[in-house]
């Protein structure tokens, strides 16, 4: 049974210039790599964690809106995918919303460790008097995930699996998500891995 409870409604939420402010997450880890002609600098495989979406076919992550300050699953069956992203609430940090997005949609903990961006992208089900065009703009962060939770608040209509970047890439149907993983997550990773800053504070 789980205790932990999804926030609901939008009369916190955050928005700036006719767009409402999202923040979320690529969660992801390491695993052994198992192909033996890999170099020992390759042994480890990142995957990102990837949930089915309620509203059609393709991926997302973990994403979540919220209220005030300016900001200056994946499934082989084609069920829809996303990564934990939804609404940035006007009584928590932008990193808080995101963390707080990847436990109720996807049940991951684990350490925010670079914020890759802001995408902008279209929603109708965002739509309302303030984003009247459901336009949203999404902080981005890497989240390296540390606990996999066995009950979260949306395990009834969330599923999980780790993909390859590659393998999340051509699963995902929304553009900006594609650009997050590519440019964003992608890009971050490569410099991380071969001794790049932890956190790049310029960025925020």
């Amino acid at each position: 049974m789980c205790d932990l409870v999804a926030r609901t409604g939008r009369h916190q939420q955050r928005y700036e210039g006719g767009r409402r402010l999202v923040a979320g997450c690529i969660p992801f880890r390491y695993r052994d790599n198992n192909d033996e002609s890999s170099d020992d600098e390759q042994k480890k495989l990142v995957e990102v964690l990837m949930i089915n979406s309620q509203s059609g076919p393709g991926l997302l992550f973990p994403k979540s809106l919220r209220a005030d300050a300016p900001v200056s699953s994946l499934l082989t069956d084609h069920i829809n995918v996303c990564n934990p992203v939804g609404g940035w609430e006007n009584d928590e940090t932008v990193e808080e919303a995101a963390a707080r997005e990847a436990i109720e949609e996807a049940g991951v903990r684990g350490d925010l460790v670079q914020l890759l961006g802001f995408y902008d992208f279209k929603s109708r089900k965002h739509q309302d008097e303030f984003s009247p065009e459901g336009m949203c703009r999404a902080a981005v962060f890497a989240l390296h995930v540390k606990e996999e939770l066995a009950f979260w608040p949306e395990k009834n209509t969330r599923q999980r699996s780790w993909l390859t970047v590659p393998e999340a890439v051509e699963q995902s149907r929304h553009p900006w998500v594609q650009d997050a993983l590519v440019t964003g997550f992608s890009v971050w990773l490569e410099n991380w891995s071969n001794g790049g800053d932890r956190v790049d504070r310029s960025a925020r």
